[in-house]
């Protein structure tokens, strides 16, 4: 497991799920749309911090194996697989973490303009207007699209939180272990994309059917009150719209995408520089 062990992580609704569906037609791979391993991973080492009585008795060495216990253990089933890729986007705050665990970890981060995920995550509460959406905790957040996007966007929320560990991730001493994939290109140019990611993952391209990657995770969505969230169609393709966002929503996430200068960083890189607009 350790030797196999590669991470999915980054932006959402930015092709993690489409990410996934791609690489699961590759038999010696295991992708999932999302994983409780991050959580677990959480709760074990809150459990072991300095205000537990007993952690004077769990050493650095200890506490090491029990993590990489959490990953064989849930894993197990998957013994046989090349790669196993674990997805949740809060992995990049932990990007330290599994470079302690994974010597030969990688990350790939999904990324999208922020307006676009906005706009995404929006244009999904306004088709499901007969579901109380958990993305928000109370009816005043849930309210109007300013107050949704605000939400969102907070530093513990689905968007803020992810982006900012997607940043000091990009930032770190470790981002030689990340490779940006920008959503549309994934759309756009699939087949360039992923044989740079498979360039990147260090394996040998793969004949892919991208006609037919559809792929969704139901019952996850179900309950979390948001149905289409892990959806995808059976061809891969890019359809441009006009934003549904107002024009001052879109404008104040349009120029977020640090991504785009990556002459501070050494993680790898396949985006797009062009600034898109809600037209």
């Amino acid at each position: 497991m350790p030797q196999k062990a590669r991470f999915i992580s980054g932006l959402p609704r930015s092709g993690s799920t489409l990410l996934s569906a791609i690489l699961r037609q590759n038999s010696r791979f295991h992708p999932s749309v999302t994983s409780p391993v991050r959580g677990l991973v959480e709760r074990i080492l809150e459990a072991m911090n300095e205000d537990n009585e007993f952690s004077t008795f769990i050493s650095p060495e200890q506490k090491r194996a029990l993590i990489l216990r959490i990953f064989w253990a849930y894993y197990h089933p998957q013994v046989d697989k090349e790669i196993v890729f674990d997805t949740n986007r809060l992995w990049c705050s932990k990007l330290p973490l599994i470079r302690e665990l994974f010597l030969e970890a990688k990350v790939i981060c999904c990324v999208r303009n922020i307006a676009w995920i906005m706009d995404s995550i929006e244009l999904l509460i306004q088709r499901n207007a007969f579901d109380v959406s958990r993305l928000f905790n109370n009816p005043a957040e849930r309210a109007r699209v300013y107050s949704r996007t605000e939400a969102l966007s907070q530093d513990s929320r689905l968007v803020g939180y992810a982006y900012n560990a997607l940043k000091k991730a990009f930032y770190s001493e470790h981002s030689a272990s990340i490779l940006l994939v920008d959503y549309d290109l994934l759309t756009i140019k699939q087949a360039k994309t992923i044989s740079l990611i498979y360039q990147f993952l260090g394996k040998e391209s793969f004949d892919r059917d991208l006609e037919n990657v559809q792929y969704e995770e139901q019952e996850f969505d179900k309950k979390l009150k948001t149905q289409k969230l892990h959806q995808v169609r059976a061809q891969v393709e890019f359809k441009p719209r006009k934003t549904i966002l107002h024009p001052d929503l879109f404008e104040r996430f349009n120029g977020l995408s640090f991504w785009e200068e990556s002459s501070y960083s050494k993680a790898s890189v396949i985006v797009t520089k062009q600034k898109l607009t809600g037209n």
